[in-house]
């Protein structure tokens, strides 16, 4: 019996099933002339693609016989459709053995940094009396960052402080806060950093000089720092400029256990034109907040200061002082003692320095004065790119942020070819004091 119209028209996209594999449409033009009821299975044609590259002539083909081989009995056996299930039969047992692997190995998982864990601790117990030094310090900090910045804004409404939070690749980050071109703070900046690291053993060896507790038979230590830090220059040459930066920094172990801790800091004022009562407030200020924990600390640390911020190649201080200290460890007080002392440090800045702007922002001022300003700000960047150590950690520091490293350095400042101040003049006086300093109280 002949097929049909219709069977010859799906003849051309027919597919076997009648024993056979699957197999690719047969060509066009194939004569669909097959007895289907008495011929049998329909033995599939390989499908000829004329597109093919015609083979290289003494290569052969793959699958093919080679020249002069005799076929065995069982080549039937070893070709088509047998040795797919071969291969399924082997996939099958790989597979199973890596399954069985994975339930079976124990999962090699990183664990996660210091930096990660205290951000899971802040978010899930936030941060109390207990909680680990270096968290607690970063807290405070960052409030103590808000209040003073909120401050500071009330005394020039025309401009609002540029704030930029940061993150480092390793963990940690900041707060910038930033003023510039207002009519009371040229620039104006108030900044927190908090950095996670790794300390290498040079500057672990470096470090033991003065922290005995750092373990010297490792090769590296895991470390956090912590430092609010305040430039504020102002507009008005009469108002003097005032600094101040206080840090907590410690050494931990790989799971976080704090092995050697320290806290650092100070505050130093910088007039272009000195008014001994605004000397003596500031200076009194920070004395009162010193007295409350040790007698000893302001004549200490203020001659700590007038050494630290002086600029040797000029042969005068940068500015007339105030207080200045580092490495303050377990040998000097404990840590809660520390961690006190410099609370009151940092919340005595605004009493400090508030009412000196608040009576010098308004003041006239000459075009003179202004250039002479602008010479003691050059002395300022000075001391601040050669001598400061926190300037030089921050730029060696990986992944440091530079951009807020640079704020303490002033919007405009000048350098005059062998330029003296006129005798018997203000900024004479000036000079005096910064070459022989004073003790204000």
């Amino acid at each position: 019996m002949a097929p049909t119209k219709s069977c010859l028209r799906m003849r051309g996209n027919l597919f076997l099933s009648d024993g056979f594999r699957h197999q690719k449409p047969l060509r066009p033009g194939y004569p669909h002339t097959r007895n289907y009821a008495t011929a049998g299975p329909v033995k599939p044609r390989p499908y000829k693609d004329k597109t093919q590259a015609k083979p290289l002539v003494g290569v052969r083909p793959p699958g093919s016989a080679t020249p002069n081989a005799k076929p065995s009995g069982d080549s039937k056996a070893k070709t088509g459709v047998v040795a797919p299930y071969w291969r399924i039969s082997l996939g099958v047992i790989l597979c199973g053995s890596m399954i069985y692997s994975m339930f079976t190995t124990p999962l090699q998982l990183e664990s996660p940094s210091i930096a990660e864990r205290d951000t899971l601790s802040k978010r899930e117990s936030g941060v109390t009396s207990s909680s680990p030094m270096r968290l607690r310090m970063e807290a405070f900090i960052k409030a103590q960052q808000k209040a003073i910045v909120a401050a500071l804004e009330t005394l020039d409404p025309t401009q609002k402080f540029r704030v930029d939070t940061w993150t480092r690749p390793n963990g940690g980050g900041g707060i910038s806060c930033v003023l510039q071109g207002g009519q009371v703070f040229e620039k104006a900046g108030v900044n927190t950093s908090i950095v996670y690291g790794t300390l290498p053993r040079p500057a672990i060896e470096k470090m033991r000089v003065n922290h005995k507790a750092l373990d010297p038979d490792v090769d590296s230590l895991e470390f956090f720092a912590a430092g609010l830090s305040c430039v504020l220059h102002p507009t008005n040459p009469n108002a003097p400029t005032v600094h101040f930066n206080y840090r907590y920094f410690e050494t931990m172990d790989a799971q976080g256990n704090c092995n050697a801790w320290w806290f650092g800091g100070g505050t130093d004022l910088t007039p272009s034109y000195l008014y001994d009562e605004d000397a003596i407030h500031f200076h009194r200020t920070v004395k009162e907040a010193c007295d409350k924990h040790d007698r000893e600390y302001y004549p200490r640390f203020k001659k700590w200061c007038d050494k630290y911020f002086h600029i040797p190649h000029r042969g005068e201080s940068r500015g007339i002082g105030g207080i200045f200290f580092d490495d303050l460890d377990e040998e000097e007080k404990d840590q809660e003692q520390l961690f006190s002392f410099i609370k009151d440090c940092l919340t005595a800045f605004l009493p400090s320095y508030l009412p000196l702007i608040q009576k010098r922002k308004d003041m006239p001022f000459t075009e003179k004065e202004k250039e002479w300003q602008q010479l003691r700000r050059g002395r300022y960047v000075e001391f601040n790119l050669v001598h400061d150590r926190g300037t030089s950690f921050g730029l060696n520091t990986p992944g440091a942020r530079v951009e807020s490293i640079l704020m303490s350095l002033p919007l405009t400042a000048r350098w005059m070819y062998m330029h003296d101040a006129d005798r018997g003049s203000r900024e004479e006086r000036l000079l005096k004091v910064l070459r022989e300093p004073v003790d204000w109280v």
